[in-house]
């Protein structure tokens, strides 16, 4: 185990550590344009790309910076790096699936660089490598016409993941959070893929987190399930 992760577990025997808010709402409110998110590398690029909010950490990563400082001013202890749909899945959306690797080192290097300026002994700051649910389910159909079709696979989907955490992994990230997910599968193809590449690197214990999005108040996921089936 890493000495930020040792350091991690240590802290957490004594208080409760702050997470960071929202990236999204904060990145709207900078009022960035077209320009902003193609930048000079992605000048030509064949579609729009507003709203590729991970992109930014290629693009403009003194946006995504400034937002890091912001949490970390405000007393966060952790800071999530913006890479919720750095996924060749999700990016396949702005046709930005050769840089999922980039996107991914970018994103845990700018938040491992502003987490390390605030650092103190007193009160070390963490990064946590964000992992999103990606726009696929892969236990339920998108055609409900067709209950039994699935647009992924469990197998495609885990090696989407396996490259996120390898990359995050490599640009510093202390923990990952695997979060919102709305589909169970797709956390079992997650937690796989985060296994997979920590045994690679013969990482005994890492530091990992899950987090799950309650669709009504039934307290039951978008595939039905309760919190204690979920778990």
């Amino acid at each position: 185990m890493n000495n930020r992760a040792e350091t991690l577990r240590e802290i957490l025997k004594t208080r409760v550590l702050l997470l960071d808010g929202a990236m999204g709402s904060l990145i709207q409110k900078v009022g960035l344009t077209e320009e902003d998110f193609r930048g000079e590398r992605f000048a030509n690029h064949p579609c729009q790309l507003k709203g590729d909010n991970d992109v930014l950490v290629l693009t403009r990563p003194d946006v995504i910076q400034d937002i890091h400082r912001q949490y970390l001013e405000a007393g966060s202890d952790i800071i999530e790096t913006n890479s919720f749909n750095a996924t060749t899945i999700s990016q396949a959306d702005y046709q930005m699936e050769s840089v999922v690797s980039d996107i991914n080192f970018a994103a845990a290097k700018l938040a491992r660089t502003v987490a390390d300026e605030f650092s103190t002994d007193e009160k070390p700051r963490f990064v946590a490598g964000s992992i999103g649910p990606t726009n696929k389910t892969a236990s339920m159909s998108p055609d409900v016409n067709n209950p039994g079709f699935r647009a992924i696979t469990f197998d495609e989907m885990a090696q989407a993941y396996g490259q996120q955490v390898s990359a995050l992994l490599d640009g510093g990230a202390d923990m990952f959070l695997v979060e919102t997910i709305f589909d169970t599968l797709n956390a079992k193809a997650a937690l796989y893929a985060i296994n997979s590449e920590l045994q690679r690197r013969d990482i005994q214990r890492f530091p990992v987190m899950v987090s799950a999005t309650i669709a009504d108040k039934s307290g039951r996921t978008l595939a039905g399930q309760t919190m204690d089936a979920f778990l």
